[in-house]
């Protein structure tokens, strides 16, 4: 191997570091030649031309010296004018000669002197080589012609009294005017700043034309009507404005001709100014001018950037923002690089938002732009994604740079950024306020599966209102439903509270009880004043702290609510009621509601799953007496609290796993999971399989090596599929399945997932979609954008209307970009319940509301919402800066620990003993803990559906028009019945009977082959669309191998409506079916610290090293 050492030449002398460090004597003598650069500015007129042309400040004060020159030789002139007497002299001779004083004299040839040299030097800066392009410019020549005869005075003294048209230095001061505009404005390339020119320059010629033509007519008319320069100036403003008094007229033709060369002149030159503009005006308008640094920093302001500005993200934007009493004072900037759309202009041009929202066409990513709309001085910038583009992804990366741009222009500016794609949001970390749109839409998606309307429900708490929608309505449940859907959450300080100051020292649950049977509050969270992390329901073992901040949903605030007393009523009862406990404590802590008597302290221990929801308490007394509830204890006991740890498996079956279980090799851990698909999401502490499975055994549809199942009816689940529509597997779906897939949901209860990346009518049955409880449909990201906007869910909103009526009685749950287009959602033409619905959302919208969609039954139920319209999530975060934290718990996308989670309850019939909403939550608050925060009612509709669903034979027609004319009499309160007789045709009806009358007077003893014939012509003729869909389906079931036994008890659909109340009354009576949205404590935060067993000890350690990898 060749020595690599012996190749390298060593370091000549006076390289080596000896002569670095100690100087080398040889340095002087070296060949070295020292180079000076720039060298050519280095001349005299480099030098000159740096300080007169290049350099701005120099520059703008030499043209100011400039223009201050020109308006001095014109103020001399009018000097001169009126000093001189125009009697003197006759003929031609007064045009030609005047009166000129020495002083005047002098200063006026000093004035000349310096102009001309400056001319001139400036001329010799600025020559390019041709010599004529400098001497024939107009400037130039004007100011040869007034400053060379003064110069020329000088030599002969004759002259000293000729006439010189000094007035024309008002065209030099003009454009020395325009040079000093331009020099202050070189750096700041604006629309604004072009409009001030357009205009300056507009006044100007104005002035210009009208000072010239003064001064010529007074000249000229010194040897005709001798007029002053007062008569001349009423003279032109006279003729100028076309009124023309002919009071004072020219009398010789040298100044007639004049003022027709000045008339024109203007009719040639201003036109021209007009026309730029006006050019320059539209453009202003279109761009939206800006907004002025002393009003930014004298009132406040916010700046939304958008890349497109759509009406509806306008008014959402407008509505949610101004409908809070302390923002109507500020004013909005709207920062958008499109052009205004006719909608958005005839909006902006309304009284109530043309003075408060200011239009400004521009990009976020100009710092001039940024300025326009003084960032700097903002009190908060949102930034909006484009979620109609084709690729969000591109949408992501374009807010990605304007949150990049507004951080480095001004780094003070609290930023609410909205972003499209999980991936993307560790990049605008640095954000105040992030809503990401696949991690909510995906999370309540999955929610809506455990707890149904999880959707509604974060929609109505996100929202703006005052609970006053549909309270003229005639029908109860619109009026309980809108009553309640003005519930928000709000907060306070619990020292200043009336709500909660006096249960400073209590337990949570216990301020929580009581605030809601007091004040009808709805205690949901607290948090510490040394902590940041918001604790939902944090459970009875946590004590109240005055410095502690109260979370709680209420029709409003504490601050806007008036306090009656109720006296003689709390003392009539307080007289009759007593306790005499161990524990002392007061009588309205332990009485849940009017009425209860006696109490029984119940068995709170933790309840099983498989067990009943409430347990009834046992009758030891009196037989007739009302069930009693324990008390809501002040503090938590031990001894009689015990709590659901979910860690440990309680249920029979989680502790013993089935046979089909071992045989399946389905065992359970719990833990985290060991990857995390994106940067930034939360961990979350979940079910998880102890082997990771091979990626052919995920494939429904195809059988492999370790099992041969093709379709879902052969693996034999035990409970009902949840099958997810979606176009591609992305990462937003692990915020789908980790909700699903929680620690605190047994394991008996865990839905098998089906994806379902392609939805033909094939795939759809064998992933089992006759016997799965839920099919979740995600809107297709390649038709979001459209040419026209509403039309990008027309593909999913006609998929979903097909399994609306193939599988009329699944359980469909959607997202659509557009609110608007909820309506077609379970579209029926002829359902004059749904006309009935869509009159009242009409008149809602006319009064204002922001929740006018709130009425449709699809929303209403929870089976459709809009992404769209938790954008409200992030304007209400400005006031409200806890309310994306507290939305993130309650979806599960964030596990703070300590913090309670989101679950339902169902009442069924063992429950309603319970009777009342007060009863159970005190039923909830000393057994278990759990908080309540509202119901989700189910009723019966007992309407007549449309003509596709009714399948009616005809023997049975008779029979059923009694029934079918009582239900209909029996909806008459209800104001939404339909005539039976426009439910089904008259024809088929009359026909149907033709029919049935010709069937009986058929001999009895006809051929059998006729009889079989018409027998099939007559089930052909009396066969329904929803027959025709039957046959259909099961055809295909049949032709796929599949049994089509579950799919006719899946068509039994009932006409049902479904609604949500938020923090009902204490008085509101529970019903059968209802479903109670609870908030539970955490289980992990009261695991005892006992030496744990074999399999909790396994699963802190796959939790543990799951976390480690996890981390970044």
């Amino acid at each position: 191997m060749v020595d690599l050492d012996s190749e390298v030449p060593p370091l000549p002398p006076r390289y080596r570091f000896r002569d670095l460090l100690l100087g080398d004597q040889g340095w002087q003598s070296d060949d070295r030649v020292q180079v000076e650069f720039y060298m050519n500015e280095n001349t005299f007129k480099e030098r000159l031309k740096l300080f007169f042309i290049k350099n701005q400040r120099s520059s703008l004060r030499i043209r100011l010296f400039n223009f201050s020159l020109k308006l001095l030789s014109c103020f001399l002139y009018i000097v001169r004018v009126l000093l001189d007497d125009p009697t003197q002299g006759l003929g031609w001779s007064p045009i030609i000669w005047v009166n000129r004083s020495l002083p005047l004299w002098g200063l006026q040839v000093s004035v000349a002197l310096i102009s001309l040299f400056e001319t001139l030097l400036l001329s010799y800066l600025s020559y390019k080589g041709n010599i004529w392009e400098q001497i024939l410019r107009i400037p130039f020549l004007l100011e040869i012609i007034n400053a060379v005869p003064f110069i020329i005075t000088i030599f002969w003294p004759v002259l000293r009294n000729l006439f010189i048209p000094v007035f024309l230095n008002c065209w030099l001061a003009k454009h020395a005017l325009e040079n000093m505009i331009n020099d202050l404005h070189r750096a700041i390339q604006r629309t604004q700043s072009a409009m001030f020119n357009q205009v300056l320059i507009l006044i100007s010629t104005l002035l210009c034309l009208i000072f010239t033509c003064i001064c010529g007519i007074q000249h000229l008319e010194r040897a005709g009507n001798r007029l002053t320069l007062f008569d001349s100036l009423y003279f032109c403003i006279v003729t100028f404005s076309t009124v023309g008094f002919g009071d004072v007229t020219p009398k010789i033709w040298p100044s007639k001709l004049l003022v027709v060369i000045m008339i024109c002149v203007a009719l040639v030159v201003l036109p021209i100014q007009f026309e730029q503009l006006a050019y320059l005006w539209m453009e202003r308008q279109k761009s939206g001018g800006n907004y002025s640094r002393h009003r930014a920093q004298t009132e406040k302001h916010v700046v939304l950037c958008v890349s497109s500005l759509k009406i509806d993200l306008l008014m959402d934007f407008l509505n949610e923002f101004y409908a809070h009493p302390r923002l109507q004072d500020y004013y909005v900037v709207i920062l958008c690089p499109t052009e205004m759309d006719a909608q958005v202009r005839r909006v902006l041009q309304i009284p109530m938002w043309s003075q408060r929202v200011i239009y400004l066409q521009g990009s976020a990513l100009k710092d001039q732009d940024l300025l326009r709309a003084k960032m700097d001085d903002a009190e908060a910038c949102f930034i909006l994604s484009s979620r109609c583009e084709v690729d969000r992804t591109a949408a992501d990366h374009q807010t990605i740079l304007r949150a990049w741009a507004v951080k480095d222009f001004a780094p003070n500016c609290p930023l609410y950024v909205q972003i499209l794609k999980p991936e993307n949001k560790f990049h605008i970390k640095f954000a105040d306020h992030v809503v990401c749109e696949e991690e909510f839409k995906y999370a309540m998606l999955a929610l809506n599966c455990i707890c149904p309307a999880t959707s509604t429900l974060i929609t109505l708490l996100v929202h703006t209102s005052r609970g006053q929608e549909s309270q003229q309505s005639s029908e109860q449940w619109q009026k309980m439903y809108g009553r309640c859907s003005g519930n928000e959450v709000y907060h306070i300080n619990l020292e200043e509270s009336t709500f909660f100051a006096e249960y400073e020292g209590k337990s949570f649950t216990y301020a929580s009880f009581h605030a809601h049977k007091k004040f009808g509050v709805c205690l949901i969270g607290v948090r510490k004043e040394d902590n940041k992390n918001i604790l939902l329901n944090p459970g009875p073992r946590y004590i109240m702290s005055s410095t502690d901040i109260c979370f709680y949903i209420n029709i409003t605030k504490e601050e806007n609510s008036a306090f009656k007393k109720q006296e003689k009523h709390r003392k009539k009862h307080e007289s009759k009621l007593s306790y005499h406990g161990a524990s002392r404590l007061p009588v309205h802590s332990i009485i849940a509601s009017m009425g209860t008597v006696a109490i029984d302290l119940q068995d709170t221990g933790c309840r099983t799953s498989s067990g009943p929801t409430l347990a009834l308490p046992s009758e030891g007394g009196k037989e007739g007496r009302r069930p009693s509830i324990a008390p809501v204890l002040e503090v938590a006991d031990s001894s009689s609290l015990q709590t659901c740890d979910l860690l440990s498996d309680q249920s029979e079956d989680e502790t013993t796993p089935s046979d089909d279980e071992v045989s399946a090799g389905l065992e359970y851990a719990k833990g985290y999971p060991p990857y995390s698909p994106y940067i930034g999401s939360s961990p979350t502490f979940c079910h998880l399989l102890h082997e990771k499975v091979p990626f052919c055994c995920l494939r429904l549809d195809k059988g492999c090596q370790h099992n041969y199942y093709e379709d879902a009816k052969a693996y034999g689940f035990k409970n009902k599929l949840i099958i997810v529509a979606a176009e591609t597997a992305g990462n937003g779906l692990y915020n789908f399945i980790v909700p699903l897939r929680a620690y605190y949901r047994p394991k008996k209860e865990l839905n098998p997932i089906v994806l379902l990346l392609d939805n033909p009518l094939d795939d759809l049955l064998r992933c089992g979609v006759t016997f799965a409880a839920n099919m979740v449909v995600v809107d297709k990201e390649s038709t979001m954008s459209a040419e026209e906007d509403y039309m990008a869910d027309a593909k999913t909103i006609v998929n979903v209307q097909t399994l609306f009526r193939l599988f009329s009685s699944l359980s469909i749950i959607t997202e659509l970009t557009h609110p608007a287009n909820m309506r077609f959602m379970q579209f029926r033409a002829k359902d004059c319940y749904s006309l009935a619905l869509s009159k009242l959302e009409k008149k809602e919208r006319e009064k204002g509301s922001n929740l006018a969609f709130m009425f449709r039954l699809p929303f209403a139920a929870g089976r459709v919402f809009s992404i769209s319209m938790l954008d409200t999530l992030l304007y209400q975060s400005f006031v409200k800066d806890y309310m994306i934290s507290i939305t993130r718990l309650l979806l599960g996308l964030d596990t703070t620990p300590g913090s309670g989670f989101l679950c339902s309850m169902k009442i069924t019939e063992e429950d309603l003993w319970i009777r009342t909403y007060a009863r159970l939550y005190q039923k909830l608050c000393s057994s278990t803990g759990d908080i309540p925060i509202g119901v989700y009612r189910t009723e019966s509709q007992k309407l007549t559906t449309s003509e596709s669903q009714i399948s009616i034979s005809v023997e049975e027609w008779e029979d059923t028009k009694d029934i079918k004319e009582q239900i209909s009499y029996r909806n008459n309160h209800r104001n939404s019945t339909s005539s039976d007789q426009s439910d089904h045709p008259l024809l088929r009806r009359k026909s149907m009977q033709w029919a049935r009358r010709l069937s009986r007077r058929v001999p009895r003893h006809s051929g059998k082959t006729a009889e079989k014939i018409n027998q099939q012509r007559m089930n052909l003729y009396r066969r329904s669309e929803r027959q025709e869909l039957a046959e259909l389906v099961k055809n295909r079931m049949k032709h796929l191998g599949l049994s089509p036994a579950g799919y006719d008890a899946m068509n039994d659909h009932q006409n049902t409506l479904s609604y949500i109340l938020i923090n009902p009354s204490p008085d509101t009576r529970l019903e059968l079916n209802d479903i109670v949205y609870l908030i539970r404590p955490d289980p992990l935060a009261y695991v005892p610290n006992t030496a744990p067993s074999r399999k909790d000890s396994f699963c802190n350690t796959v939790g543990q090293d799951t976390r480690e990898e996890t981390q970044l």
